[in-house]
């Protein structure tokens, strides 16, 4: 049987949840094969799929309103059917009600026989009454309003109110539920952005410069998986949020000079710089995971860098003398919470809880104290993360600097638009500001003596 976009959606979405995967490469894995063909299959599978998991709150929130009595417990699937098919309801304009209702039907049929009285009632009573949504006061409980119509976790709103205030909140939320960017980097080692735009366009792809970094480009979404794109295939881009290129140049590497990645993952960064110092630099990647740096060399042997060695470690663990005061530059890109790439990652705020927050800022201190003895007298040492909360951002550098007086925080950025930078020295972008990921960065310089 030959599977609909639907019935993908509701699967692809029972595997985030059920095994903690991300929509991603799950959704980049369909789309890569043969299954959907057409551009307007492509593109609702797209859709459902991430407007499904922006709109999940919204979604429970209906579901459990609609339910006269106490909502009967359902299997995974079967609430992402009902999740799917209310998505199109609410949310689509080109989608008839009937079609989602029928659909989500066929599915429950196929899926749990068993429920289909009970998601046929549901859903016709959802387009009956689907102007009818009754909703929290958004005047006697704001943090809720908030986290129901913009579907976002209530301990996540109430975190951003305290730190930003109501009115940035909701443009927050309202940002973390839009479509992103489809942001490249351009391989400096092989070409320039004129040549890539050439070449894209050739094929018929418009792409457009990024505003803030100089190495990017915006491409429009076709539907397409960008590694069937010749230039991502011969290594001249690769995809990186126009906010995380400009770590990089943050870290402001040089030719010849020792740097080291401390949290360097599938090697975004590393690469990055290696092309920044026209793989010149002696480049030291570290992870935990094996996947993670198995990844990293496939992508550089991709890109025809050559200047990155791995390797293999705990970076909160004692690392060797051999890493003590022995790099020029030091990048920490901590692991985070990653909610500033809501747009992109929408998971995340519905497997986040406030107590997940501490443990994380604690690892990202250590993290940076092992950081700082890596770092060479003189050096620079650059903390960054794409999350938007105070613990995460602030809070561990102000900590940082109270552990370490031999660091202080640079508040200038020679190589990115003094405008990414807030009144306290701190690199700092916003979705509804700046169209990038939400990112966080410090630059410190280690004294000599």
């Amino acid at each position: 049987m030959k599977s609909s976009p639907r019935r993908a959606a509701v699967e692809i979405l029972t595997r985030v949840d059920t095994t903690g995967a991300f929509a991603e490469p799950l959704l980049d894995q369909v789309l890569s094969g043969q299954t959907f063909d057409t551009p307007a299959d492509r593109a609702l599978l797209t859709q459902i799929v991430y407007g499904t998991l922006r709109m999940r709150g919204y979604l429970d929130w209906v579901i459990r309103s609609l339910c006269e009595k106490r909502a009967p417990a359902v299997s995974t699937p079967v609430r992402n059917i009902l999740r799917t098919a209310l998505f199109q309801i609410h949310f689509t304009d080109r989608i008839p009600d009937y079609a989602a209702v029928n659909e989500a039907v066929r599915l429950a049929k196929q899926m749990d026989p068993r429920t289909v009285p009970f998601v046929n009632g549901l859903l016709r009573n959802a387009v009956r009454r689907k102007d009818e949504v009754r909703l929290p006061s958004g005047t006697k409980d704001p943090a809720r309003w908030v986290s129901i119509v913009h579907s976002h976790p209530l301990w996540l709103v109430k975190q951003w109110i305290s730190h930003y205030g109501l009115e940035e909140t909701v443009d927050l939320c309202r940002a973390g539920n839009e479509i992103p960017p489809l942001a490249a980097r351009v391989n400096a080692l092989k070409t320039n952005r004129r040549e890539v735009r050439e070449e894209l366009a050739a094929e018929a792809i418009e792409a457009e410069e990024t505003p803030w970094s100089p190495d990017g480009l915006i491409l429009p979404h076709t539907g397409q998986s960008i590694r069937e794109l010749s230039c991502w295939k011969t290594g001249r881009i690769t995809i990186q949020d126009e906010a995380s290129q400009l770590i990089s140049r943050l870290v402001a590497p040089r030719p010849g000079e020792q740097i080291l990645d401390l949290c360097a993952g599938a090697g975004g960064k590393a690469t990055h710089l290696a092309e920044l110092t026209g793989d010149e630099a002696v480049i030291l990647a570290v992870d935990s995971s094996p996947e993670k740096l198995r990844e990293l060399d496939v992508n550089a042997a991709r890109l025809g860098v050559r200047s990155i060695r791995t390797r293999l470690a705990d970076a909160t663990a004692d690392l060797g003398n051999d890493f003590h005061e022995s790099f020029h530059r030091v990048l920490v890109d901590a692991p985070c919470s990653g909610l500033g790439t809501l747009r992109r990652n929408p998971e995340i705020k519905w497997r986040l809880g406030v107590s997940d927050v501490p443990p994380l800022s604690i690892l990202q201190g250590k993290l940076l104290d092992r950081g700082a003895c890596c770092v060479s007298r003189g050096g620079i040492l650059v903390y960054s993360t794409c999350t938007l909360l105070k613990q995460e951002n602030e809070d561990v550098v102000v900590d940082f600097l109270r552990r370490h007086g031999d660091f202080q925080h640079v508040r200038e950025a020679v190589d990115i638009p003094q405008e990414l930078l807030d009144r306290q020295g701190f690199f700092r972008t916003l979705p509804h500001h700046h169209g990038t990921d939400g990112f966080f960065a410090a630059v410190f310089l280690k004294a000599m003596h």
